[in-house]
């Protein structure tokens, strides 16, 4: 399916621990300005209420109803269910929360929720690169195509998705492709991510330069730096 000609609209969001950002999609485009609202994630009776604040104001922006809503939601989670764990950077949701079902009673609407990293490689396997590659193999006469693809997120932290014959790999408990929680080789005790990230990269640049890590440069000056 070509899905910059589709009409439905989705309603989405990027939920973060400080703020949520709303928004909707329709054939591949993003056709709303963002309305940006604090995510009160040490609130949860707040919270729940700021993310039917958010659907709501955008719901009713929409020039035609929305068939869905999906957006992306820390881990870890239940995301089949849309039942969200016990999240470091947002406390209220400790012990479990089904917000999927609650948002699904509340707009009527299917909710698909999963994290940002198997999203963004779900997007590129049915709609980015993955479709690219195999039109450049049909215009070549090759009867080869690709089916599979991993999606890596480098930023903040270190993410990863899979996508395996058009779906979402998650695997038995949601966290297949959650490439930051390998083992360091370089320190043992902790993560990938600790030497994956923008965080890591600051920190080790104090550490190297002397100097405390919030007066740490971004990545994009390290690299002016070294290049002169």
């Amino acid at each position: 399916m070509d899905y910059r000609h589709d009409k439905r609209v989705v309603m989405t969001l990027d939920a973060g621990g400080t703020n949520s950002v709303f928004s909707a999609l329709q054939g591949n485009e993003q056709i709303l300005e963002e309305i940006v609202l604090p995510t009160y994630a040490d609130n949860l009776e707040k919270c729940l209420s700021t993310l039917v604040e958010g659907f709501t104001r955008i719901k009713e922006k929409l020039g035609s109803a929305p068939i869905a809503i999906s957006f992306a939601f820390p881990g870890p989670a239940d995301y089949p269910n849309g039942i969200i764990g016990d999240l470091p950077n947002l406390p209220a949701f400790r012990g479990g929360i089904a917000l999927g079902p609650m948002l699904e009673e509340k707009f009527n609407l299917p909710v698909f929720i999963n994290n940002d990293g198997d999203l963004y490689a779900y997007g590129e396997a049915i709609a980015g690169f993955l479709p690219y590659v195999n039109g450049l193999l049909e215009n070549a006469g090759s009867p080869k195509r690709y089916k599979n693809l991993l999606g890596l997120t480098l930023g903040t932290g270190f993410g990863a998705g899979i996508a395996r014959d058009g779906n979402v790999f998650l695997g038995d408990n949601s966290v297949a492709g959650e490439i930051w929680l390998l083992r360091n080789k370089l320190n043992p005790k902790t993560n990938i991510e600790e030497h994956v990230s923008i965080r890591a990269l600051r920190r080790f640049y104090a550490h190297g330069a002397g100097i405390p890590e919030v007066e740490a440069p971004s990545p994009k000056e390290m690299f002016e730096i070294a290049t002169g």
